[in-house]
């Protein structure tokens, strides 16, 4: 009998991100953060080191580069990315948000959202959320624990979010299967220091101090993957005992309490 191959399974995407709750702050403090953050993405790989801006429309008018980041520049464009209904006033609660791109193609291309200075009473009201390219080269250099880490520090550094992660879009669903869980546990997870104190957690997962910010907790040192039930199975007894700290819930869990 023939063996028919397995067919591929289409590339996975990641994504890190930054979460964090109402923090009313002028465009200028968005910027300056934005500056923090960009000077020091451009630091973990050279792929993260040049961004235009995405233009107003999008998809029309010039490119603008964002980079070297220039705290003029971004403080215009936090300005002028202030939420308003179409030909209304601005919604000054909502904060203001900038997008940017680089020079990638196809599957092989980074973006970045960042939304900040919101101080709506939503659970999550601002965050930073970096796209990475889903396969390539330049894929294949950034999905390794050495670069997500400092991905991850870069943003807790720069916009001090309550928590912040880097994993793939097919963990983010088996973590948060019902869409219930107040946040994620990826490959590497930042906790900041008020949710409380990171308990020690079984090898081979690594906790690191991020200066007197928080935490960051990686979960193996090669690549997590969650097609591997071993890592699936870990990182379940690790939400279990962040959960039993009181530092997120147990998946599943209602949030109602």
């Amino acid at each position: 009998m023939t063996t028919q191959p397995t067919p591929a399974l289409p590339p996975d995407s990641y994504s890190a991100g930054a979460y964090w709750g109402p923090r009313k702050e002028s465009p200028e403090e968005c910027a300056r953060r934005a500056v923090t953050f960009l000077d020091s993405l451009a630091a973990c790989d050279p792929l993260l080191a040049h961004w235009n801006k995405i233009p107003k429309p999008r998809g029309k008018g010039r490119k603008t580069p964002l980079t070297p980041p220039s705290l003029p520049a971004l403080t215009e464009a936090f300005r002028r990315g202030v939420n308003r209904e179409p030909g209304g006033p601005p919604i000054e609660d909502l904060g203001f948000r900038v997008g940017a791109y680089n020079d990638g193609t196809g599957q092989d291309f980074a973006s970045v959202n960042m939304k900040c200075g919101s101080y709506a009473e939503f659970r999550i009201a601002n965050s930073c959320v970096l796209s990475l390219p889903a396969k390539g080269a330049n894929a294949e250099r950034i999905f390794t624990a050495s670069v997500l880490i400092e991905v991850v520090r870069s943003m807790a550094l720069a916009w001090e979010p309550d928590w912040a992660v880097a994993m793939s879009r097919t963990h983010r669903e088996l973590d948060d299967a019902d869409g219930k869980a107040d946040m994620w546990l990826g490959w590497v997870t930042y906790l900041a220091r008020q949710r409380g104190t990171v308990p020690p957690l079984p090898a081979p997962v690594r906790i690191e101090p991020v200066k007197d910010k928080g935490t960051l907790i990686i979960l193996t040192p090669e690549r997590f993957t969650a097609s591997n039930p071993e890592h699936v199975a870990l990182a379940r007894r690790v939400r279990e005992l962040l959960a039993q700290a009181g530092l997120m819930r147990t998946a599943g869990a209602d949030p109602r309490g």
